[in-house]
């Protein structure tokens, strides 16, 4: 085990980082809308540059605009923040940036815009930077579709990877995240009318009903594995036997051999209906978040945290996924829910409890400067 470095004084300033989260906050950013994602960048852009005296890569994948500062020839530490969020434009107007009482609102606030401005700042207070890399992404909120290629190329030969999504209740990190697979069940049957001879159709509606029940049965409580038939649509005409109805599922699970005991089952799968056919479309979108890529590091943040003086460090495992997904499937050591404390993510009650910001943040920048220095395993 390394010998801690000393600890000194973190020049964050609680204003200065307030006030960052607020031109953040105030610059809307819905993940759908590309050119407001463009603009949030150019900010992201404009702040870093001013915090860390250097201007990132603008890499802008199919109309989507990410962010990557590095420093140094390789990446040993990598912080994942993301600059796009859930809420429309013109919901600024509803729901102002505000600080009242210790509490800081307005949306995107606590996913992720104050996690996003603390590894900024964590980073611009950094005496040696060799080693960090910043990767900042515009389509988290959709599941990364349009990043996840570019998180896997920047994490790959990491160290570790530390995730400044919010933290779980409490202020506890996320050691533990499931994998999610999401499927579209394509049914196809053969139309006929409902009146006049309904035995000539195939009827796509009752084939879905079917895989329905089929598919929910193959969650696992014991396991951690959830199947969700979430959205159902099928048929034409009230008078019409359907030829088609699609059916989307959302599967969570703890393992990744879970995840793959479930695709076989859906791939596998053969119609109960005679004469209809299935057309899965689909599959793992994010690998889970084992606990042993994180128990190390938060082992060392729990240790980090008490020598700031920090109240006792808690974890947690989630069911939502994040792109520290994709690190941990890499192999890359990863901690999760660095970021804001306080709650009420994707809500109008969003918010974040500001006298956390500072401490988290100091906690960061330790973190960051330990796994830099030194040469630990940080994962069992």
């Amino acid at each position: 085990m390394s010998t801690p470095s000393p600890l000194r004084e973190h020049p964050v300033a609680e204003a200065a980082i307030v006030d960052t989260i607020r031109r953040l906050v105030e610059c809307e950013s819905p993940s759908r809308d590309h050119a407001a994602v463009a603009r949030s960048a150019d900010l992201v852009d404009a702040i870093g540059t001013e915090l860390l005296g250097v201007a990132p890569e603008h890499i802008e994948v199919e109309g989507v605009a990410h962010l990557r500062w590095r420093f140094g020839s390789s990446t040993r530490v990598l912080l994942l923040a993301h600059h796009d969020t859930v809420w429309p434009m013109g919901t600024l107007q509803r729901l102002p940036f505000g600080v009242q009482a210790g509490v800081l609102t307005g949306p995107g606030s606590f996913d992720m815009k104050t996690g996003l401005a603390m590894a900024l700042h964590c980073v611009a207070s950094l005496d040696d930077r060799d080693g960090v890399t910043i990767l900042v992404t515009g389509d988290e909120e959709l599941g990364s579709p349009r990043s996840r290629a570019l998180i896997e190329e920047t994490a790959r030969g990491a160290s570790a990877a530390l995730v400044l999504e919010a933290s779980a209740d409490g202020g506890a990190l996320k050691s533990e995240r499931k994998g999610v697979s999401l499927y579209e069940m394509v049914v196809s049957g053969h139309a006929a009318h409902a009146g006049l001879e309904p035995e000539k159709g195939v009827n796509a509606s009752v084939e879905l009903a079917h895989l329905t029940i089929a598919a929910a049965a193959l969650s696992d409580a014991v396991a951690g594995t959830s199947v969700t038939p979430t959205l159902a649509a099928s048929g034409t005409t009230t008078n019409t036997v359907p030829a088609a109805a699609q059916l989307w599922i959302d599967v969570r699970a703890r393992t990744a051999s879970e995840l793959e005991r479930v695709d076989a089952a859906l791939r596998g799968y053969r119609p109960v209906t005679r004469g209809a056919s299935i057309d899965v479309r689909g599959g793992v979108n994010r690998p889970p978040l084992e606990p042993g890529m994180s128990a190390m590091l938060f082992a060392l943040a729990a240790r980090l945290a008490k020598r700031l003086g920090l109240a006792p460090l808690q974890h947690v495992a989630v069911g939502g996924a994040s792109d520290g997904n994709f690190t941990a499937g890499l192999g890359v050591p990863t901690l999760d829910g660095l970021g804001a404390v306080g709650g009420g993510a994707h809500a109008d009650d969003e918010h974040v409890l500001v006298e956390e910001i500072v401490p988290r943040t100091r906690l960061l920048t330790e973190l960051v400067t330990e796994i830099s220095r030194t040469e630990e395993p940080w994962h069992n």
